[in-house]
């Protein structure tokens, strides 16, 4: 299947109306400061929280008829002895299914600050790279990340498409550059809310019939102001 193929034949709409679904119950959300939902709360306590309430609220006032699921397991078992090969929890999916085609949308939040650790844990093996190397979305098409902002945008995410183009990091995710050159596409081309697209190619196992993964980069700020500088005393 070409690019082209698999691009017409993706259920685009349950795609984005679950990424709009995901955006808005974020907002109302992160919208002020909440004692269980705030910059200091855990991973996996965001998107538990948030799955909870796209899913009791948002989802159903616009309509989804999709399947969300939060700590989703995954993984491989052994056939023979019925013992797990391998096991992953991904943070939020959503399934979607008509009488010809069918998705699960992953989407791996990482709390990201300004610092390097952060921008390597959102890039390497246990951010971006479960979903090269990993059995993140395995045989689908499409995927996505986001970062959960705990510093001003501009200090963290020009950084991370910058370490994009870094040879040793490319090849490890084995990405697909653009006519330009460049290692992302930025507009996204799948998703308006999303600021830029990556496209990786995958073992066949892993792939779907075309052979690569798009995967789509949101960030999520809360509206009010959050930092990981520490405060001077005074």
């Amino acid at each position: 299947m070409s690019p082209v193929d698999w691009f017409a034949a993706f259920p685009i709409q349950p795609a984005t109306e679950a990424v709009e679904a995901l955006r808005q119950g974020w907002t109302e959300l992160a919208g002020r400061p909440r004692p269980d939902f705030n910059p200091k709360t855990k991973e996996d306590g965001l998107t538990k929280r948030l799955k909870v309430y796209v899913e009791n609220h948002v989802a159903r006032e616009r309509g989804l008829l999709g399947m969300w699921a939060a700590e989703d397991i995954i993984g491989d078992v052994d056939p023979n002895t019925g013992a797990m090969l391998e096991e992953r929890r991904t943070d939020i999916v959503y399934g979607w299914n008509d009488d010809v085609r069918g998705m699960k949308l992953v989407f791996e939040f990482k709390r990201l600050g300004r610092q390097k650790k952060h921008r390597d844990h959102y890039l390497q093996d246990q951010g971006l790279g479960r979903f090269v190397t990993g059995i993140y979305s395995r045989k689908e098409a499409v995927a996505a990340m986001v970062g959960v902002l705990l510093d001003p945008e501009p200090e963290v995410v020009p950084p991370i498409r910058e370490a994009l183009q870094d040879a040793a990091l490319a090849t490890f995710l084995r990405l697909r550059r653009l006519p330009s050159g460049l290692p992302y596409a930025r507009p996204s081309a799948m998703f308006t809310g999303a600021d830029f697209d990556t496209e990786h190619e995958r073992d066949a196992a892993l792939a779907p019939t075309h052979g690569t993964i798009r995967v789509s980069h949101f960030f999520f700020a809360f509206g009010y102001p959050t930092t990981t500088r520490k405060q001077k005393s005074a």
